[in-house]
């Protein structure tokens, strides 16, 4: 039984023809793809230019002439009635309704025809079998958080059944659920983990504790995939040592569907079938492969609703190797709003604090997870969950780092904990600033 395409069916999404047009775009020859996606571009502007009343007046033009006079959308221009967004034609009962994580802190609800939404599952089904797994037949372990209400829950849990999927809920992960979940893959034939970065390192590192290796455990297992958040070298080749299995990052995005994902030569390789992904500078203008900017997405199939040039609140950078139709994201640096700002002026990435604590905190092998919060121009807080208080000595070693790498006069609290807070959704938000 064909699961997967089963559940799509069920719910009226088109599969079948969804993975046909997506056969059909690979097939266009590199040198044809400037073409293909230049008709792409024109044809859903003016699509929403002549049936959708929302970007028409977002829009502030009748026609279409030039790309890159197509204005860029804020999440915040799309929080308001989706009814006023929807396109002549369709309504609440004929599209696929999701909600953004809220992780930007800007969350909306947004909308697509259920062509597009079939043709971003079709995409996610061609990448997972560059790693010989079928969503047809593969068995997932799901680190995710679930809804938690009783309906919520479970309906989340029939789209578990019928998906393939068994999830390990994450709002939970003492050592005690970490041996509960352990003893699901001794009786399980999971194919592949997916999951959040954050709750699957966390397991890791279990296993480490314990000198296991998961797939000695569970032999079926091929692949983990790791979502949502940042996957550092260091903590990927720990993964790939507990679980004795590759680990691929997967980008993406509930609103646009499959961002990025990793093939087996370890290049992370943006959708350009049915995602249009510009890098822009802070004017709106196309920076060169390998440079830094925004991350701005075109669907060029979501007739529902526009989803065009939309800045999606995340910094990355193309490689210089990018084609058109094979564009490589060589770096996903973060969200646009994951930055520190210090009494003197000076702006910092959160990242910054991240990289110079872990650095640090990784030697010690006893540090499960930390989170970096600034509180004021001049004070940060760092919360960890560890058996042990950290030594003045690592204290002073941080603290060192940080006057070296981000700023002199900063004061440093250290707060451990039990666990630490994460989202409703599940996801461990690494650097937050209260400023």
């Amino acid at each position: 039984m064909d699961w997967f395409k089963l559940s799509l069916q069920l719910n009226k999404f088109p599969i079948n023809r969804a993975q046909k047009t997506l056969q059909e775009i690979q097939k266009i020859p590199a040198e044809n793809y400037e073409n293909y996606l230049s008709e792409k571009r024109k044809e859903i502007v003016e699509y929403h230019l002549n049936n959708n009343r929302f970007y028409k007046n977002f829009f502030g033009k009748s026609s279409f002439s030039n790309w890159n006079e197509v204005p860029v959308m804020a999440k915040t221009n799309l929080q308001q009635k989706l009814q006023n967004r929807l396109s002549k034609g369709f309504s609440k009962s004929t599209v696929y309704i999701g909600k953004t994580s809220g992780s930007s802190g800007t969350p909306f609800i947004f909308a697509k025809d259920k062509f597009a939404h079939a043709l971003s599952w079709a995409g996610f089904q061609d990448r997972y079998q560059w790693h010989n797994i079928d969503l047809n037949k593969s068995l997932q372990a799901r680190f995710y958080g679930i809804p938690l209400d009783f309906y919520g829950n479970a309906q989340e849990r029939i789209k578990d059944r019928i998906s393939l999927r068994r999830r390990f809920p994450i709002f939970d992960l003492s050592e005690q659920k970490m041996e509960k979940f352990l003893k699901r893959f001794h009786h399980s034939n999971f194919s592949y983990i997916n999951g959040y970065t954050s709750a699957v390192l966390l397991f890791a590192k279990f296993l480490k504790n314990r000198n296991l290796i998961l797939k000695e455990v569970c032999p079926s297992l091929k692949l983990c995939i790791v979502t949502s958040e940042r996957l550092f070298k260091e903590d990927k080749k720990l993964m790939e040592t507990v679980f004795g299995v590759p680990v691929v990052n997967e980008y993406g995005a509930s609103e646009v569907g499959l961002i990025a994902f990793e093939n087996k030569e370890n290049e992370w390789v943006v959708n350009s079938e049915d995602l249009f992904v510009e890098i822009l500078d802070k004017n709106n203008n196309p920076v060169p492969n390998g440079t830094e900017g925004r991350i701005v997405i075109t669907s060029l199939y979501n007739q529902a609703h526009p989803m065009i040039r939309y800045d999606i609140g995340d910094t990355g950078i193309l490689s210089e190797k990018s084609t058109l139709k094979k564009p490589i994201l060589e770096k996903l640096i973060g969200r646009t709003n994951d930055i520190a700002t210090l009494s003197d002026g000076k702006v910092v990435p959160g990242l910054t604090f991240y990289y110079v604590t872990k650095s640090i905190i990784g030697d010690t092998g006893s540090i499960k997870e930390f989170v970096i919060n600034q509180n004021a121009a001049d004070a940060f807080k760092i919360e960890y969950v560890s058996k042990t208080d950290f030594s003045e000595n690592q204290k002073q070693k941080i603290l060192q780092a940080i006057e070296t790498y981000v700023g002199k006069n900063l004061k440093v609290a250290f707060e451990r904990k039990e666990k630490l807070t994460r989202s409703k959704s599940g996801k461990l938000k690494q650097f937050t600033s209260d400023l």
